[in-house]
């Protein structure tokens, strides 16, 4: 079973997440801290009226005021108390809509770092594991984005009322005071540290508990029920699920023992605490002739003022817990962009300009990687060319392509747009200059003329003609049009399309682009041959006069290309024309030999089936 983990220091210390969160409700909703400010004030004002409302009854009794004197003062303060808890109410209903609108402006921030950070940092996996922790900080009422006004308003409350109890008792014996404040600050951390074994010890709870629900769900699953007879597994897995029970059940007994331990310690201070309090204010009574009311008055305060420092003990403590995943946030936020954006020089494109596109003696490298995916590898694309990019899996292909339209950074060598290095281009600026169609692309529970513009400011007619254009358009309004949803996600009136009809409506995306390079990273790779030769030459036809990149695991469907390349060991092995390759007898031609003999097969075995 896992150990506890090791203790980390947070990257930003707590004064520095409380601050963000200040500000966060400063510049946009300044109502949080005056409610935050307002709801501390009106606890302290009910406290001290309950503090004071049995002693004062007390001395009107011990004074023999007339009755009507006693029940004015009971009315009095019964109507204090009452506005007070109203009050409170209204200050409680009232300030969760500022807390929520201060959370999802902390969520908008993460939101926007994940949408325009730098590629690299998508496929970091600790960039990723960061920001499921930033994300986590905000995903509910109770999440340290929202938690964190609660924890503010309850320490300013005890703040407020350790001063004015403070100020209250400052007549008392001066030992008093140590005493209950020494035995409330030790009280606190000994509870502190015993009652956070299980946080110490979480991750062998979660282990326990992982391992009981995985077989719980072996043991239920329909699925299995078949092996579980047939294979005689009943005796076994029962074994296996009383014991994983007894285990979990032993770790929360051994949890039981120490928190009580913890609750022994408390009671025994509470007792000296108590005791000594108790002993001061008789002798001030014998001594002094205390009156009852004011006995009680002081007893009752000194309590209060036991519990207002383990308040601020308490809520230090648990701001600290705040500070510590709003912490992920501030890192989140701050993570290094290795890609220039608003500080790199504009680029405009112009979809009729002439563009070349250069790989200078590129090397490229994956964090953590013992050998170089792309070596050394020198290339030109020339403005208007189709160029074909082959070879076997993890040769490298799409790691080219990413080079290509900024997604990466070569760790040596240059990517250049005609001539200049695209590292010193605002990225977002270069990205404009490219349309692609993914191995993996966004279908979103939206119209079909918002995932073609994928933009507010829709040019409808635009849209229509590359629907046209892309053979998709009679389908569409067969369909419903372009305004008809897509998916059932949502929309129950949504429509679905086929594999070659998404592929289409793909290609629609991006001519609506307009962009004066496309790039194809084996769309089709769903589809049949036949079916991808056809939508490949409808690519060809549609991208005349463009720079295009085709990435395509049949190699048939290359033929209509200017040139090909076939990527081996992170270099160029082969180039040419589909035909050259052929003639040349090399690793292409015995590729396209191999793809030939199989489909050649599967058609034979289909005609005799």
């Amino acid at each position: 079973m896992a150990n506890a983990k090791t203790k980390v220091k947070p990257k930003y210390p707590m004064y520095k997440t409380v601050g963000y969160m200040l500000g966060k409700a400063w510049h946009g909703h300044k109502s949080v801290l005056m409610l935050c400010i307002m709801a501390a004030v009106l606890a302290v004002a009910e406290n001290l009226i309950g503090l004071f409302i049995a002693p004062t009854i007390l001395e009107r009794v011990e004074q023999t005021a007339p009755l009507h004197n006693l029940l004015w003062t009971i009315l009095v303060f019964a109507a204090a108390l009452m506005g007070c808890r109203a009050l409170a109410a209204y200050l409680n209903t009232n300030t969760i809509f500022g807390r929520i609108s201060t959370r999802l402006s902390v969520l908008n921030d993460i939101h926007q770092k994940c949408t325009e950070t730098s590629y690299p940092n998508v496929s970091s996996p600790d960039f990723l594991e960061l920001q499921r922790k930033a994300q986590s900080t905000t995903n509910g009422n109770f999440s340290a984005a929202e938690r964190i006004w609660a924890v503010l308003a309850e320490l300013l409350k005890n703040l407020l009322g350790f001063g004015t109890y403070l100020a209250l008792l400052s007549n008392l014996n001066p030992i008093l005071m140590v005493v209950v404040l020494v035995t409330t600050i030790i009280g606190h951390f000994i509870s502190k540290r015993i009652n956070e074994w299980g946080y110490r010890h979480r991750e062998e709870e979660k282990d326990y508990m992982n391992h009981f629900y995985y077989v719980d769900g072996k043991c239920t699953d329909i699925a299995l029920a078949k092996d579980i007879r047939i294979f005689g597994m009943v005796d076994w897995l029962s074994e296996i699920y009383h014991n994983s029970i007894l285990k979990w059940r032993q770790f929360y007994m051994k949890a039981e023992k120490i928190y009580f331990g913890a609750d022994a310690i408390d009671a025994v201070l509470s007792f000296l605490r108590n005791g000594v309090s108790y002993g001061v204010l008789i002798v001030m009574t014998l001594r002094e002739g205390l009156p009852a009311s004011e006995f009680l008055l002081y007893f009752t305060a000194i309590t209060g003022f036991a519990s207002w420092i383990s308040g601020i003990l308490g809520q230090v403590t648990e701001l600290h817990k705040q500070g510590l995943e709003l912490s992920n946030v501030l890192e989140y936020l701050d993570t290094p962009e290795p890609f220039r954006f608003e500080d790199g020089e504009p680029l405009v494109p112009n979809p009729d300009g002439i563009y070349e596109l250069r790989l200078d003696h590129v090397s490229f490298r994956y964090p953590g990687a013992e050998k170089d995916t792309i070596h050394d590898m020198s290339l030109t694309l020339k403005p208007g060319e189709k160029l074909a990019i082959v070879g076997i899996n993890g040769a490298g292909k799409t790691t080219l392509i990413k080079l290509m339209s900024g997604f990466l950074d070569p760790t040596e060598g240059a990517v250049l747009l005609n001539g200049v290095d695209i590292r010193k281009y605002n990225r977002r600026d270069y990205y404009k200059h490219f349309a692609a169609v993914f191995q993996q692309f966004s279908v979103l529970a939206s119209s079909f003329a918002e995932n073609v513009a994928q933009e507010e400011n829709i040019d409808r007619s635009w849209v229509e003609d590359c629907l046209k254009q892309a053979g998709l358009l009679e389908k569409i309004n067969e369909l419903g049009g372009m305004d008809a949803h897509m998916g059932r996600e949502v929309y129950e009136d949504g429509v679905l399309l086929s594999g070659g009809e998404t592929q289409r409506l793909m290609l629609a995306r991006a001519l609506y682009k307009n962009a004066p390079m496309i790039f194809l990273d084996e769309p089709t790779a769903a589809l049949d041959p036949i079916a991808e030769d056809n939508l490949y030459h409808q690519y060809s036809d549609l991208t005349k006069g463009r720079t295009s990149v085709y990435i395509s695991h049949r190699l048939a469907s290359t033929r209509f290309c200017d040139r090909i390349i076939l990527l081996e060991d992170g270099g160029i092995a082969e180039e040419g024309t589909h035909e050259s390759l052929l003639a040349a007898g090399g690793k292409y031609a015995e590729m396209f030999e191999v793809q030939r003999h199989y489909y050649q097969e599967g058609a034979a075995e289909d005609e005799q089936a």
